[in-house]
């Protein structure tokens, strides 16, 4: 095993545990507001301390760049672990059974390895440049789709950037115009694992920050989907705007989502 993806593994696995006995817990869990309806409780925070912990153990000069701690620099720049201990916080504190732990290690801006792990469901997806994806030990591909026709299409809604609103809905209005259903399940690392997975067949969304998104797409590329901004570039973690599905769905959902676009 890729002894980086091992050390994610387990970083991942730690943090799991902890977010998994809180929530048999959650009347003591501690909650406070970052921003508009950005909310951060004691166990984002533990779950981190749990990731850099085991990390800063096998790799004590990598930099990390976190979610609740922000960048920590380290002698080796040029590798970077990109976190977010707990994706899906508010489906977290409202005992909504579906979050995860996210871990990308990116080597000179581009990333390697990617961990995503359900610690309610034990799901573990994980991938490596070159080698495929897999769900604990199951190998993944995405959904063969051809069109955007009969397409489940995952989505999130921008509530921290109010003014994106009307934007999503109008390109869900267009994109319901050939795909079957929309899904909105509140993690954004969950929903591209489940793109890989084949469960849904698509996915879009807005105003994410790298952390949400850095292992999620990776694990969804290694599966056979494409990747991609909505100007069908590569600068997704920059901007926060991703749509990811096989290509010929990708290039369908752009022309529909380009229109009611305006950044």
């Amino acid at each position: 095993m890729n002894p980086m993806l091992n050390i994610a593994i387990r970083a991942a696995r730690k943090a799991g545990n902890i977010i998994a006995k809180s929530y048999e817990h959650l009347d003591g869990i501690q909650t406070s507001s970052k921003g508009n309806n950005d909310f951060v409780t004691n166990v984002d925070k533990a779950a981190e301390a749990a990731i850099i912990e085991t990390i800063r153990a096998s790799y004590p000069d990598h930099t990390i760049i976190a979610e609740e701690s922000g960048a920590l620099e380290g002698k080796d720049k040029d590798t970077q672990w990109v976190i977010d201990p707990l994706d899906g916080t508010t489906n977290f504190i409202k005992g909504f059974p579906h979050f995860s732990v996210s871990i990308a290690i990116r080597v000179k801006g581009r990333t390697e390895v990617g961990v995503v792990y359900d610690p309610i469901k034990n799901e573990l997806f994980t991938a490596v440049r070159g080698q495929g994806a897999k769900l604990n030990e199951l190998r993944l591909r995405v959904a063969e789709k051809r069109d955007l026709q009969g397409c489940i299409v995952a989505t999130g809604f921008p509530f921290k950037q109010q003014k994106l609103m009307p934007s999503q809905f109008a390109m869900m209005t267009s994109l319901a115009e050939s795909a079957a259903d929309f899904r909105r399940t509140g993690s954004a690392a969950l929903d591209l694992c489940y793109v890989a997975a084949g469960r849904v067949d698509a996915y879009f969304e807005m105003g994410l920050k790298p952390w949400d998104i850095a292992a999620g797409e990776f694990i969804a590329r290694e599966a056979g989907a494409l990747a991609c901004d909505f100007n069908g570039g590569h600068s997704f973690l920059k901007d926060g705007h991703i749509v990811v599905a096989t290509p010929r769905v990708v290039k369908e959902m752009l022309t529909k989502i380009q229109p009611h676009f305006n950044e």
